[in-house]
């Protein structure tokens, strides 16, 4: 059930709305603070990630509520809808002083449907949740009761995307065309990795410029073509007409049947994002610290399926590449997003050149948070594994929830390289309370 603001009590608002001038104490800005982890170095104080990248956000019913138990809204005050696939909300300056937050992070020129957050308009989500959508964020109602949503907002092509009634995210809508093996090519899956145009150079430079000089915040950012067989990227809900294998079920078929024809997509991929990496440096700098690079998953809740043979023979290989053109050009650190039971895959990411990994489900087999600790703490950087977004955020007490926090600020804050963040975003309807036992847990840390 969404969680409804009227009736929280006084006190709960209070001490959440407290947490601004605690959080904040410390002698690091954020930047060196987040800097400092990267690098497996002492910080003054965990640093904190809410909507810092598309992983570790928040949904708008969240942020909305959040932003009015704190005083920063009126009820019904819109909040932005900032990555439109999974609906996530804005943490803006505002928010994101009162909670001490310390990443930022860069969107690109247009979202996951190809259109530009722009224009903002009014919208009202199945919850009843006023917010804010760009302008192209066109939806139309289908027979079954869901929301259609469009590429580039496009209403006279076939819709790419699908809210179900009721429901509080978009699923992509498969398009893919009947294949034919005799004539299926490599580029049929490559025409979204093109060079950066000097539009959307121009737009990333003004935009690091803006979040570089009007805050002391790290700034993460996503760049084209980094990411290797991602299924949230596969369907291309962003192009009109879809070429190639845009199935996922088919896909992941074709890395055992076709992995020649996956070997040359991902071989062009890789050179077009250095071609791009060579180009976006050049705009942006150091002024950017952490790269989203990859959100592929190889796993379920209690295994891989992706298998660690496969993943050095199919990925690793386009990971080294552009890992190590990173690290021998720039001082950014690069994150891959893995769910699930990974732990056999970690050694392979750190192989890879990743920096960071995230989100480190702690509630899949084998990811028991002091193992993980042990092995691989001081070696790569744990973003996320603050508490569970599956269960105990959504579904525990309070209590459970600001044990939980401690409990893996304790494990985690061991060995230098934590950045404090959720199991994945903070999902719609989960209990304010909660979220305000998360913050208050935080605040209390370290013991005294």
């Amino acid at each position: 059930m969404p969680v409804d603001t009227r009736g929280i009590k006084t006190k709960a608002v209070s001490e959440v709305s407290s947490l601004r001038s605690i959080r904040h104490v410390g002698k690091m800005t954020s930047r060196q603070r987040v800097i400092n982890a990267l690098n497996h170095k002492p910080v003054d104080r965990i640093p904190v990630d809410l909507g810092g990248t598309v992983v570790s956000g928040a949904h708008v019913s969240v942020i909305s509520k959040l932003r009015q138990a704190l005083g920063l809204d009126l009820p019904g005050y819109p909040v932005k809808v900032v990555e439109p696939a999974q609906m996530l909300g804005e943490v803006a300056p505002d928010l994101q002083q009162k909670l001490g937050i310390d990443v930022v992070y860069m969107y690109g020129p247009k979202n996951i449907f190809g259109f530009a957050n722009e224009n903002w308009k009014p919208w009202r989500t199945f919850d009843d949740t006023n917010v804010l959508v760009p302008g192209l964020f066109n939806t139309t109602p289908s027979s079954d009761g869901s929301l259609l949503m469009y590429p580039e907002g496009d209403q006279s092509v076939p819709p790419s995307a699908k809210m179900p009634e009721n429901g509080f995210y978009f699923d992509a809508i498969i398009r893919q065309k009947p294949l034919d093996d005799s004539t299926l090519s490599f580029r049929d899956n490559i025409e979204e990795f093109i060079l950066i145009s000097d539009d959307d150079l121009a737009f990333y430079e003004n935009r690091v410029n803006e979040l570089y000089n009007n805050s002391d915040m790290a700034i993460a950012a996503g760049f084209p073509g980094t990411a290797f067989g991602d299924v949230f990227l596969v369907p291309a809900p962003f192009l009109k007409d879809p070429k190639g294998i845009r199935d996922i079920e088919e896909w992941y078929i074709s890395t055992v049947s076709r992995k020649n024809l996956i070997k040359e997509i991902f071989c062009y991929q890789t050179e077009m994002a250095l071609a791009n990496f060579k180009k976006i440096y050049q705009a942006v700098g150091n002024k950017v610290q952490i790269i989203f690079m990859d959100g592929t998953d190889f796993a379920a809740q209690d295994r891989l399926f992706c298998s660690t043979d496969t993943y050095r023979e199919l990925y690793q290989p386009y990971h080294k590449k552009l890992n190590h053109w990173i690290h021998a050009n720039t001082q950014w650190k690069t994150m891959k997003h893995c769910c699930g039971a990974c732990d056999p895959l970690i050694e392979e990411f750190i192989a890879a050149g990743f920096d960071i990994l995230n989100p480190i489900q702690c509630s899949a087999i084998g990811m028991e948070p002091q193992d993980l600790a042990n092995k691989y703490g001081g070696r790569i950087v744990f973003w996320g594994g603050g508490v569970d977004t599956q269960k105990v955020l959504p579904f525990g007490t309070p209590d459970q929830v600001y044990d939980q926090v401690r409990e893996r600020l304790k494990t985690f804050g061991k060995y230098p390289g934590f950045i404090f963040n959720t199991i994945h975003n903070i999902q719609c309807g989960t209990p304010l309370e909660n979220i305000i036992a998360m913050f208050k847990a935080l605040e209390h840390w370290p013991p005294k």
